[in-house]
């Protein structure tokens, strides 16, 4: 007689020093997975083995335990998001309630899951069913159980004090911002762009919040500011700094890669290839504007864009002109940008911190769409970038002195064109495509900026 396990249960891994870990069940999945960070392959015993990290606890990323098991495999696994990617896989005892049993497991970036596990049907198939109207039904452990079994490895909260500006608190960078920062043991604030406000005075000079309290005693500042906020976030920056807190990116830094013509003749000044851009004032230029350009298709931006929103392809010259004038005509400041054909709808993302690019991933357009930004519908993977690109990547922000950025680079018959420079870089897409902790890089940047020692 087959047991009822409900949708979700909790999994004990004696051998690999995890005391509890709640899974997902999911029977369409064939194997089980588990959330596995900084994977390393060692050799034991003259055989391969696997070093990894796993945060078993959902929501918190303070606790991290260290793993080692035998390589038995490495496969090519689809997520669910359609990516392809390789995965090493292990196989170790699991106990659920009174049984205990061998499963394979593959170690999995599941960062953007709700469960940090998930149990997969070659764990169930001959020994349960399930009931998805239930959930914890061969074992449970209370919030106080899992404090205490995890006790050991919680760190002593003696950090920095850091405040993260931005507008909302759910956003997924935000939260990965906020978890990283705790996990190394530092005080992290959230205060909201709108809710702080200013006295300028030589003597006092003060920030406040929500009516009156007085924010100080601030050792780093992380500004996630909005487009739509940047006059009034670039003030605050900038007082946090006249107050001697380290700002992760400075007021000047944010404004200046705002203004995209700015930025386009900053990239240009500098020896910077992009693509071939045009800015005119008169609808009387409209014609060689697009002539300079290299003609239709192109590609028409208004300066305040972002995350696609704003951009406009032009597939004749027509069109080109049709529009071009209408934006002129409602006083609108728009570029004007050759199209780069031949890089089919992908584009490059590189983060950059500290004057290093840890993570890069290529984004892919949307059948019929020409923006490869993920707001737009875009697929993320991993690429491993040139040495050309990296360097360009590092230099963009090198010429903005941003601490943190996106740099945007397109794929060309020229070589890499340089598409943008983005001060706020969204976390969610680049972490879920890399598998790499980027809130935990940024954390760490502000830590050797101050010369924080643990």
């Amino acid at each position: 007689m087959l047991k009822i396990i409900g949708s979700e249960e909790w999994c004990v891994f004696k051998d690999l020093g995890i005391p509890a870990i709640k899974a997902r069940v999911d029977s369409g999945a064939k194997t089980s997975s588990i959330q596995a960070s900084n994977i390393a392959v060692i050799r034991k015993r003259n055989q391969d083995w696997v070093k990894f990290e796993v945060n078993p606890v959902q929501d918190n990323r303070s606790i991290t335990l260290e793993c080692e098991a035998k390589l038995v495999d490495r496969r090519i696994v689809k997520s669910s998001s359609g990516i392809s990617e390789e995965r090493f896989v292990i196989r170790t005892p699991v106990t659920l309630g009174e049984d205990s049993f061998d499963i394979e497991l593959t170690l999995a970036n599941r960062d953007t899951m709700e469960f940090r596990m998930l149990l997969g049907r070659e764990a169930l198939n001959g020994r349960y069913m399930v009931n998805p109207a239930k959930s914890c039904l061969l074992q449970t452990f209370s919030d106080e159980s899992i404090s205490i079994s995890y006790a050991p490895y919680m760190k002593e909260k003696t950090g920095l004090k850091i405040a993260l500006l931005a507008s909302n608190p759910e956003l997924y960078s935000n939260k990965r911002l906020m978890e990283a920062a705790e996990a190394r043991g530092h005080e992290i604030v959230f205060l909201n762009v709108e809710l702080a406000y200013m006295k300028l005075d030589a003597h006092s000079p003060e920030i406040r919040y929500r009516g009156g309290d007085i924010l100080k005693e601030f050792d780093a500042v992380i500004p996630r500011i909005k487009p739509s906020v940047t006059f009034y976030g670039c003030a605050l920056i900038r007082q946090f700094d006249f107050l001697g807190v380290y700002c992760q990116n400075s007021a000047e830094a944010i404004s200046q890669s705002r203004d995209k013509l700015f930025a386009s003749q900053l990239f240009a000044k500098h020896d910077l290839h992009i693509p071939i851009t045009g800015f005119a004032k008169s609808p009387m230029d409209t014609k060689d504007l697009i002539k300079m350009v290299n003609g239709a298709p192109l590609i028409i931006k208004l300066l305040e864009s972002t995350q696609g929103k704003g951009v406009v392809l032009a597939e004749t010259n027509k069109a080109a002109e049709s529009v071009i004038n209408a934006f002129k005509s409602v006083q609108t400041n728009i570029l004007v940008q050759e199209f780069i054909k031949e890089a089919h709808g992908q584009d490059i993302r590189c983060f950059v911190v500290n004057g290093k690019v840890v993570a890069s991933m290529q984004r892919q357009a949307e059948k019929g769409e020409f923006r490869a930004n993920l707001h737009q519908g875009g697929r993320a993977s991993r690429i491993k970038i040139t040495a050309e690109e990296r360097k360009l990547a590092i230099k963009a922000a090198k010429i903005f002195n941003l601490h943190v950025a996106g740099v945007d680079i397109i794929r060309s018959n020229k070589g890499p064109l340089l598409l943008e420079v983005n001060s706020s870089p969204g976390l969610e897409g680049i972490e879920n495509a890399t598998g790499k902790d980027i809130a935990n890089a940024m954390i760490v940047a502000i830590e050797k900026k101050l010369k924080f020692q643990h």
